[in-house]
């Protein structure tokens, strides 16, 4: 007999998970129940992202998906409704320094005004009129440090005028305040441990300790445990969605990196970095994930590798040229789930009556998170409400073909 009943159980207490309760809230979903292993919220892949808000990709339906998901994190007092949110929307803008031609930049910022974003491309001179502390040299670096590099000027260089970062724990507190204001019950320290089936449809899950909870619909957000789920319904889902460990670096940003600091995408030396506190630290991760698939997504190496960190810090002295060779460095490894054959997430209703998913989301999940919260509420409730997007959940269903990007990183 189960312990208690729910319309929807949403397994998974991060940023996607806690955005999909939001969202059926406040359309008046029904009793709505949150599962989550840990002791607190965000503490899988939500804690450790990087919470870059940018809205370059290859495809429209995907810019349109972070262009809403930036209108509601720029916006998130009203989003949530919560007086003085945790979260605070930092706007730095973005440069991209990947090696365009000029009619791959032009092309870019096209496709992406096309869909109302300010962008714009800069050549090296005014790149550096804007951002000082940024180098424009685009020739290729050795990250081994075995090859004297000489630097030379490149560009273009893309600019998003909005793009910029969050606080992405401060984030997930927040949705969670919102959405138990709306009447969303979380349930933490609950493991499931098996999901119900009768007739071919979800009748509800079993916990760790011997609960139970009836629902017709169960949602997997589950993160880097999402293939956990998918086994115990007894589903297979035609994708390769693999945890795989990313590293993150955080160093006090001394006063000699001077003038505004942008976030950047770095082809040459292999980073993204940001501001971070405010602008008080800098975080630089990799931009091309050296994948390292973890088997237990329990138990991974949560400190940093000292090569990664070498290689990174190399990467950043070469773009902040005026960074001295002193300072702290910290970092941290976290996970996030990646859809090896497209790095896009798989999204909405399975074979199995009742059980849905929201997995795969390959570094995108936290920009995309209100917008994927907005697409689930829309398909189940066939309500709208402020800040919905109009992109349909089936281009990302499950069964859909798989989508062509430029390259299958967390910057596609």
């Amino acid at each position: 007999m189960a312990d208690s009943k729910a319309e929807i159980v949403i397994v998974g207490a991060g940023i996607i998970g806690l955005s999909i309760a939001y969202q059926l809230a406040r359309r008046g979903a029904g009793r709505i129940m949150i599962l989550e292993k840990a002791a607190a919220v965000a503490e899988g892949s939500t804690g450790a992202s990087s919470a870059v808000l940018r809205q370059r990709y290859s495809n429209p339906e995907m810019i349109r998906l972070a262009r809403d998901g930036l209108r509601a994190y720029s916006n998130w007092s009203e989003f949530t409704g919560l007086s003085e949110p945790r979260a605070v929307y930092q706007r730095t803008g973005m440069i991209w320094m990947v090696g365009d031609t000029p009619e791959a930049a032009a092309a870019h910022a096209e496709l992406m005004r096309n869909e109302g974003i300010d962008a714009e491309v800069l050549d090296a001179a005014e790149l550096q009129r804007r951002f000082p502390a940024l180098a424009a040299c685009s020739s290729a670096l050795d990250l081994s440090g075995a090859t004297e590099h000489e630097c030379a000027d490149g560009g273009p260089f893309l600019f998003e005028r909005d793009a910029g970062y969050t606080d992405p724990v401060g984030a997930a507190q927040d949705l969670l305040e919102a959405a138990l204001r709306e009447g969303v019950e979380l349930r933490l320290r609950q493991r499931v441990t098996s999901i119900r089936r009768s007739g071919g449809r979800i009748t509800g899950v079993d916990l760790a300790g011997g609960c139970s909870i009836d629902s017709p619909l169960v949602i997997n957000a589950a993160g880097p445990w999402c293939n956990q789920l998918n086994s115990m319904a007894g589903i297979k889902v035609p994708w390769t969605l693999s945890p795989m460990r990313v590293q993150v670096l955080h160093r006090d940003r001394p006063t000699e990196i001077d003038g505004p600091l942008p976030v950047v995408a770095d082809t040459t030396g292999g980073i993204y970095l940001r501001p971070e506190g405010r602008g008080q630290q800098i975080l630089i991760g990799a931009i091309e994930e050296e994948h390292e698939v973890i088997a237990d997504p329990d138990d991974f190496q949560r400190g940093v590798d000292p090569e990664y960190r070498e290689t990174k810090i190399l990467g950043l002295h070469h773009r902040l040229p005026a960074l001295p060779h002193r300072g702290r460095v910290t970092g941290l490894a976290g996970l996030y789930t990646v859809n090896e054959e497209d790095v896009h997430p798989i999204l909405g209703p399975t074979e199995l009556d009742g059980f849905l998913v929201a997995n795969g989301f390959s570094g995108h999940g936290f920009k995309l998170a209100p917008m994927i919260g907005s697409q689930i509420a829309q398909s189940l409730t066939g309500k709208r409400a402020s800040f919905d997007t109009d992109v349909p959940i089936d281009y990302l269903r499950v069964d859909r073909e798989p989508i062509t990007v430029q390259s299958k990183t967390a910057v596609a």
